[in-house]
């Protein structure tokens, strides 16, 4: 009987040992519940500390191509880095220098020096087909194609009204200019002889006035009067000597000029 109530005993210890204490022990050696929200809160933290770097290395990445493209447009080898003064001033650089990204001076220059070598070209077939060498003349230079016409087929002797003869020789050149859609300046000159009448009290009044009719010959004939401009150089531009008839027959002249600067004005504004 004693045999029994002991095995009953330890039965009902081992039970209570068994379902109650062990339990509690097991909660004990466990994380606590406010854990997983605290190590949410630090992944999200990490997550978001991981982005504003990856945020900010874009950035410096993007500066960099920044400044690249800034050396190319400008032309130079160093750029002042971002946050300084100097960062902030560009080079000084004239508007109308501004030129398209992928055209290298080189190819601007050659596209130019193209068109006045064509100028030249054609001006110089008109003078051959027409028989007229000694009265038109064209050439290249420093400031462009320059065609040169005698005043002695334009003009009268102190006159600015266009002879007949030279009405049909600008006829004929303006087959010529209407293929070339580029500013021109009509350039009147005359040699050092004074003159002193009513209509032309100086030789300023003389070569600016045969320019102008030049040019308003040329609007009647269908050039646009927005590329036309005249000028008169009376006789301070010479290009042979004043002291010898020759030489001043070669001084009286009207210049048709295709100015480099120009023509590379209207290629690319």
């Amino acid at each position: 009987m004693a045999d029994e109530n002991s095995s009953s005993e330890e039965e009902q210890g081992f039970g209570l040992s068994e379902g109650g204490p062990s339990d509690e022990e097991e909660c004990a050696a466990g994380a606590p519940a406010w854990m997983a929200t605290f190590a949410d809160l630090v992944t999200l933290l990490m997550c978001f500390f991981v982005l504003l770097f990856a945020m900010s290395t874009i950035q410096e990445e993007t500066f960099k191509e920044l400044v690249q493209s800034l050396r190319s447009a400008l032309g130079v080898q160093t750029i002042p880095e971002a946050g300084t003064r100097e960062g902030l001033v560009m080079q000084n650089a004239r508007p109308d220098e501004s030129k398209p990204e992928k055209q290298s001076v080189d190819e601007i220059g050659t596209m130019i020096q193209k068109e006045i070598k064509d100028i030249v070209s054609d001006v110089k077939e008109l003078v051959m087909f027409n028989k007229l060498a000694g009265m038109v003349d064209v050439k290249e230079t420093e400031e462009g194609a320059v065609i040169t016409i005698s005043d002695l087929i334009l003009f009268r002797t102190g006159q600015a009204d266009i002879t007949e003869e030279g009405l049909d020789i600008l006829q004929k050149i303006v087959s010529v200019l209407k293929q070339f859609r580029y500013p021109i300046e009509v350039a009147g000159h005359t040699d050092n002889v004074p003159i002193d009448t009513n209509s032309f009290p100086s030789n300023w009044e003389l070569s600016s006035r045969r320019a102008t009719e030049v040019v308003r010959f040329f609007v009647e004939k269908g050039l646009d009067p927005r590329y036309l401009s005249a000028a008169g150089y009376a006789s301070f531009r010479p290009v042979d000597t004043n002291d010898t008839p020759k030489g001043r027959a070669k001084n009286r002249r009207v210049e048709i000029v295709y100015r480099r600067q120009a023509i590379e004005n209207s290629l690319f504004r």
